[in-house]
């Protein structure tokens, strides 16, 4: 039979070992919630870098479009022009009818002449 003591024994030696599994899982429990929370904080300045670079990507995309429309229309005014010179030296006939060759080389005397001239 179990006496006073020993039972007094046996009831601080089941204490001791419910107070040590408890202990541990507190500081499982404990060492769980530091770790998430430091995932949490990670997963937030990831979020933000991420929200940062979408934004400079926006910005320069913002940029490049403000300069490729200033060159699409620069593009266009130039194109405006050589449609009218296309158009002009379609529509002049030849300086020497029947003779191509002598039309075109008429052509370049007149633009290389224009070109010399201050």
């Amino acid at each position: 039979m179990m006496t006073g003591l020993q039972t007094l024994g046996l009831a601080l030696a089941l204490s001791v070992a419910a107070n040590g599994a408890l202990g541990a899982a507190w500081l499982h429990a404990r060492d769980a919630a530091t770790r998430t929370t430091g995932e949490r904080d990670s997963a937030r300045a990831d979020a933000s870098a991420c929200s940062d670079a979408a934004q400079d990507l926006r910005d320069l995309a913002d940029g490049r479009e403000r300069r490729a429309k200033t060159a699409q229309a620069n593009a266009a005014e130039l194109r405006r022009g050589k449609e009218v010179l296309a158009q002009i030296i379609l529509s002049t006939p030849p300086a020497v009818p029947g003779d191509a060759c002598a039309s075109a080389q008429a052509r370049v005397d007149a633009w290389v002449k224009g070109r010399a001239a201050p």
